[in-house]
């Protein structure tokens, strides 16, 4: 026999029980592998959906906390009336504390010089000698910078001083701040709102989404009564 020859016998042939246990080992190695390969990939995308799903619940958590209508809670009638301090027309500065042991109005109305708001405007100074009978001041509200309720105050000649909250605190603190809409559009702004403090300092009245046309003549009524 040549060395050719002897060195072909010497392999193992393909269909030997010893060639047919390497095969099998050989598919389950690379199976093994295979599957390794494919639950890595899945586990890790699976831990980063849901940190992912987390991320999005903790974010949704905060920000419904910093809601301005979760985190604040509507003024009611009977509570302590909320103290401001304020710039007006004319340059001087209203407190709360300045109407202490006598009645008092806050109107706010959402801007100056706009129609709804200046009948009110003018209703309220109509009324002024009124008030001032029945023990009672009155004080307009609204987001406007100074000059323009100082213009809105010559412009219709109005008598009731003109407070300007421009950080909308005070306008928080009633609740006449929040949502509305217009032309089907969501915005925040000043919802039309009056209240009614008692000479104790506590809330009397609320009057709150106000229709101008009689509303002064109503408060009058009421702080008269009170």
């Amino acid at each position: 026999m040549s060395k050719k020859s002897q060195k072909k016998s010497s392999k193992t042939p393909s269909g030997s029980p010893t060639a047919k246990k390497k095969t099998l080992k050989t598919r389950a190695a690379t199976q093994t592998r295979s599957a390794k390969t494919q639950r890595t990939p899945a586990s890790k995308s699976t831990k980063t959906v849901a940190k992912a799903g987390s991320h999005k619940a903790a974010s949704k958590q905060l920000n419904s906390s910093k809601s301005p209508a979760a985190a604040k809670v509507a003024l009611t009638e009977g509570q302590k009336a909320p103290a401001f301090r304020l710039p007006r027309d004319g340059g001087d500065v209203v407190t709360l504390a300045d109407y202490a042991g006598q009645k008092l109005v806050l109107f706010f109305y959402p801007r100056a010089d706009t129609p709804g708001c200046t009948r009110e405007a003018i209703d309220f100074t109509r009324l002024a000698d009124a008030f001032t009978a029945a023990g009672t001041a009155v004080l307009g509200i609204s987001a406007d910078p100074l000059k323009a309720q100082e213009k809105f105050r010559d412009k219709h000649k109005l008598t009731i001083p003109l407070v300007s909250d421009e950080t909308h605190e005070m306008l928080e603190a009633y609740g006449a701040w929040g949502e509305k809409s217009m032309y089907g559009k969501s915005f925040l702004g000043i919802l039309r709102t009056t209240v009614l403090v008692g000479s104790d300092g506590k809330v009397a009245r609320i009057w709150r989404k106000v229709r101008v046309d009689g509303h002064a003549d109503e408060v009058l009524e009421a702080a008269r009564s009170l």
